[in-house]
């Protein structure tokens, strides 16, 4: 299959190819006429894509369709005004693992970064509960996504936030070396392994909805009940567990975020600030991604603000004065 990558388009340019379908609504525009409003991906990047015809019904996200149209530029983001579309059919020849955006690494070498910490625990009880928690949410743990939308939204992405974490929180570590680091990584191991049971994914990474748990319950909560059935399983009680399952439910730091309750202890605090440094990072890279340097981006709603794509290269140039 050879077509154009997505991070390669640039504005003004023609495109013919398949791309997967990430997110597909069906909405109405000022003048009450109906278009498509469609994020299509390919492994290297996403774009935003808009089909004027209110006839066209929107593709099921996670398919893959074959596009047809033009780039152009729309408030500094590129877009893609789609003229013709229809579904992938059995006799195109398309090789599926190009339009999936993947994270960095195999989850085979990111599940193995993970072991390794946890092989250095000195905590048994914690290292018990850690790989048993592990042990049962490894099958879909190696293609999940951390999130639907708004950040590590790949193949393999809660992996890849984890993984991204403990490195975080082994700098911060030799910076405070007397944190508890068995307590700390087990909760950037755990924080999230419910997400697993909160969203229904497919192996392609795509998130079509939430579940029924994950809406009523969500994978704090969830998190919280599968430690406290780890345990009893494996016969342990008392602190450990507690802490572990207090850094469940404290690690979105405030209410309205979805944490009961604030992060209690030093471990905590710093997996509330971790978690949200690596979601942040990855969500300002991918944005800025889209961006030409100079330009910023429309308002990024889950951010409240919008992004500016600096011009680093003048950063070496810059005029004396």
């Amino acid at each position: 299959m050879n077509q154009q990558k997505v991070c390669e388009l640039v504005r003004d340019q023609r495109f013919e190819g398949f791309l997967l379908v990430r997110s597909s609504d069906q909405r109405t525009g000022g003048n009450g006429a109906k278009y498509l409003d469609l994020n299509l991906a390919d492994r290297t990047g996403e774009v935003n894509a808009k089909v004027w015809d209110g006839n066209v019904q929107p593709p099921v996200p996670g398919s893959i369709v074959k596009v047809r149209g033009g780039t152009l530029e729309y408030n500094g983001r590129l877009q893609l005004r789609v003229e013709r579309i229809r579904g992938m059919v059995e006799s195109d020849d398309v090789d599926v693992s190009l339009l999936t955006p993947c994270a960095p690494e195999t989850p085979e070498a990111m599940l193995g970064q993970i072991e390794e910490v946890i092989a250095g625990f000195k905590s048994e009880p914690i290292r018990k509960i850690t790989q048993e928690m592990l042990r049962r949410f490894d099958e879909k743990l190696r293609y999940y996504p951390a999130a639907q939308r708004i950040h590590h939204a790949e193949r393999s992405g809660l992996l890849h936030h984890t993984t991204g974490m403990l490195k975080t929180a082994k700098v911060i570590l030799d910076v405070y070396p007397w944190l508890n680091s068995d307590l700390l990584y087990a909760g950037v191991i755990l924080h999230d392994l419910c997400k697993t049971e909160e969203m229904d994914s497919d192996p392609m990474g795509v998130v079509r909805d939430y579940s029924k748990e994950g809406l009523l319950l969500g994978h704090l909560v969830l998190g919280v009940t599968r430690i406290q059935e780890a345990a009893n399983d494996l016969g342990i009680s008392g602190e450990p567990v507690v802490l572990l399952q207090h850094m469940m439910l404290s690690h979105h730091g405030e209410a309205e975020f979805g944490s009961p309750r604030k992060p209690m202890f030093p471990e905590a605090e710093v997996l509330h600030w971790v978690d949200l440094l690596d979601a942040r990072m990855n969500e300002m890279q991918t944005a800025i991604g889209k961006l030409k340097p100079g330009v910023f981006s429309e308002k990024i709603w889950s951010l409240d603000r919008r992004l500016y794509h600096a011009e680093y290269d003048a950063l070496e140039n810059a005029p004396e004065g």
